[in-house]
């Protein structure tokens, strides 16, 4: 067992250090790329919100990176915050995956929000840190084309995760020239990118380096985050072929800065800033490889790809203090490692149906993830204690899906699709009791009715079926692994169902805008409990809401942005615990305003806010609202940019979340005491980035 807590091979501080310096010899040859006469013209896309004779509903868009450029981003994640509605925050270490809010949902690290990269799936089943677990840490901003996004269960490519939406990220093939870019800021935060594109082989040759460190503003312990990954890439097309071929790695380990019990700080034992256990943080390995081929003929496009990760996660946490353990104390590991292989095929035709066109879209996807081990092990300033649990996991995931397009007839269309998905778990536990197999299957239907109203103005109503998986130890559990006592197991696939009706336009003025009012229920909202081993069955919800996004293009250099969500969610059987759900945000609102003039001087100014939350059931405990304001102010040319990020501008000591729920400090009663647990914003600092364009 002892290669079980041998220590990930992370990187050092010194390390990071040497490669900082190393791109610029690695900017070298980029530099030499981006002097090739031959660059082609590569579009860099915005916001676009009216999609009229595209969407399929009313809540979906595409963000580029010319939107992207001009957002202060604290961490690589909160690019996803470009998606109206959608919060990314943080509980722990800037290391680790974001906690995400959507539509009413706390969706842990992505339980119920599907997140791709370039068609590679970024969710993982079966995690050791929770169901679905996102971390996008791996991204380089700067490298991100376009952000296609949607929201909730009525699109059939979407499977898993995605009853509150899904985002593909997709990033550049080839880029307009080469750059390399520092940054420096507060806290130590130190970044360097080179990047770049040349002609190689009969087609286009990219690649691209990362490195940054980062200590975090945090009273009584440095994160040293330390981060390096790199991307290379090899694409081309001609008449009817376009392929490419794709192989990113990266690597993390950073230390935390967990939510802390708010009696803590009211008490002096630490300030907000402080920490209970210093000893906390992560480490993370992610490699892949990836193809894609694509060929298409008059009225027909065929694409494959296909892609192999390999991954590795360590992530050492306390919550409760000396509650469990008033000994040795409740820290504990989460440990994941696995490979994962997977592929998809894609087919779109026309066929005419009187003088109408048919668009089909059909696909067949497959993953299987081999995970050895995912665990949960007890310790103590990360020295392994006791194994809580060890698990070695095989799952499959086949799912196929069609949908149809049709103009019935001017001014209507309709999209139908159906989805069908088959799930198989194999379970080897270090507790046999706990092994076993088991399989599932779900049908979800999906359709839009949508009326043109004007060349630039739709409506729309969509409806559909739609599912997330359950962490596998559930469906085979027989006995809690920390009490011994039985335990039921959980359905492998909850089914969710919503509905949706809405508009988009674009009016007088530069006016684009969306509205939305929507419904969705899930059967369960059953939970894997990653500090306990066990997953934990939950109750029927419903949740409904309105969204309203919108962009005014003022005038060349002026565009204003405002974005409002406002959720009801609730448990729908009958508890007398009550019917609140547990973090599920009431009201979202974001704003902006970005202006980028002829000379050069380019500046935004964003707003986020996010209101109160139930805490617990009965609603008697919620959080309060957070407000963040960040400033982005900067001057390009062809061959320069320079840029300055305020974040948390007006120094807010809001949260970026809280937890109601029992911990023990010394000298404390034994049972513990209920508190709310929270974790602050960062607070504000500065950061200074230059890059060279060549």
């Amino acid at each position: 067992m002892v290669h079980l807590f041998a220590q990930h091979q992370g990187i050092s501080y010194r390390l990071v250090s040497e490669l900082i310096v190393s791109v610029l010899v690695v900017a070298s040859p980029l530099m030499a790329w981006a002097h090739e006469d031959t660059l082609e013209e590569v579009v860099v896309l915005g916001r676009r919100l009216n999609l009229a004779g595209e969407a399929r509903s009313a809540s979906e868009g595409v963000i580029g990176q010319e939107d992207l450029s001009l957002r202060p981003l604290l961490r690589p994640g909160d690019v996803l915050e470009s998606i109206p509605g959608l919060i990314m925050t943080q509980h722990s270490g800037s290391g680790k995956g974001n906690q995400m809010f959507l539509r009413g949902f706390n969706l842990d690290h992505g339980t119920d929000f599907s997140t791709r990269l370039d068609g590679m799936p970024v969710n993982l089943p079966t995690h050791g840190h929770g169901q679905g677990y996102t971390d996008i840490n791996f991204l380089i901003p700067e490298l991100i084309r376009t952000i296609d996004y949607v929201k909730g269960p009525y699109h059939a490519e979407l499977g898993d995760f995605s009853s509150a939406g899904g985002a593909r990220i997709n990033t550049f093939e080839r880029l307009p020239g080469g750059r390399l870019t520092a940054g420096l800021g507060e806290n130590h935060y130190g970044r360097v990118l080179a990047a770049g594109s040349t002609e190689a082989g009969g087609g286009w040759l990219l690649g691209a380096i990362e490195g940054q460190v980062y200590d975090g503003p945090w009273s009584d312990i440095e994160e040293n985050v330390e981060k390096v990954n790199g991307i290379i890439r090899w694409s081309g097309d001609n008449q009817n072929l376009s392929w490419s071929a794709t192989a990113m790695y990266f690597d993390s380990s950073w230390n935390s800065a967990d939510q802390i019990p708010q009696r803590a700080v009211d008490q002096g034992l630490i300030d907000p800033y402080g920490s209970l256990d210093r000893t906390l943080g992560g480490e993370t390995r992610r490699t892949s490889l990836s193809g894609m081929v694509a060929w298409d003929g008059d009225d027909y496009l065929n694409e494959l790809n296909a892609w192999v990760i390999d991954y590795d996660f360590q992530l050492w946490s306390n919550f409760t203090y000396l509650l469990d353990d008033p000994v040795n104390g409740d820290q504990f590991e989460q440990l994941d490692r696995r490979t994962i292989y997977g592929g998809e095929w894609r087919r779109n035709w026309r066929t005419d149906v009187g003088s109408a066109h048919v668009h089909h879209t059909t696909g067949v996807q497959l993953r299987y993830d081999d995970i050895d081990p995912v665990g949960l092990i007890r310790t103590r300033q990360r020295q392994p204690i006791s194994i809580t649990r060890l698990d070695r996991v095989k799952e499959t995931a086949l799912g196929a899906y069609y949908e149809m397009e049709w103009q019935i007839a001017d001014p209507w269309r309709t999209v139908l699709g159906v989805r069908a998905d088959g799930y198989w778990f194999d379970v080897e536990s270090d507790n046999p009791e706990n092994s076993g197999s088991e399989s599932d299957s779900i049908v979800s239907p999906k359709a839009s009715l949508i009326y043109t109203i004007n060349d630039s103005a739709e409506a729309y109503v969509s409806g559909g079926f739609g599912f997330h998986s359950n962490d596998a130890r559930g469906t085979t559990i027989s006995v809690d692994p920390v009490s011994g006592e039985p335990v039921e197991t959980v359905d492998p696939l909850v089914r969710s169902r919503g509905g949706e009706i809405g508009s988009r336009w674009q009016g007088a003025g530069g006016w684009t805008g969306a509205l939305a009012v929507w419904i969705l229920k899930l059967d369960s909202e059953l939970l894997f409990i990653g500090d306990a081993g066990i997953t934990e069955p939950s109750r029927p919800s419903r949740r409904w809401g309105v969204e309203f996004n919108n962009t005014w293009a003022l005038s060349d250099v002026w565009r204003l942005e405002a974005d409002l969500a406002w959720t009801d969610a609730r448990f729908t059987d009958d508890s007398p615990d009550g019917d609140h759900i547990p973090g599920a945000l009431e009201t979202v609102v974001t704003g902006a305003v970005t202006a980028t003039w002829p000379n050069g001087w380019f500046g935004s100014l964003r707003l986020r806010y996010f209101g109160p939350a139930p805490l617990v059931e009965d609603g008697s405990v919620e959080s309060n609202g957070s407000s963040m304001v960040n400033l982005l102010l900067g001057w390009s040319n062809p061959r320069w940019r320079l840029q300055l990020e305020v974040l948390n501008l007006l120094d807010s000591d809001d949260h970026d979340i809280d937890y109601f729920y029992t911990s023990r400090l010394p000298g404390e009663p034994v049972d513990g005491i209920e508190d709310v647990h929270f974790h602050i914003f960062e607070p504000r600092q500065a950061r200074v980035q230059v890059s060279w364009f060549f």
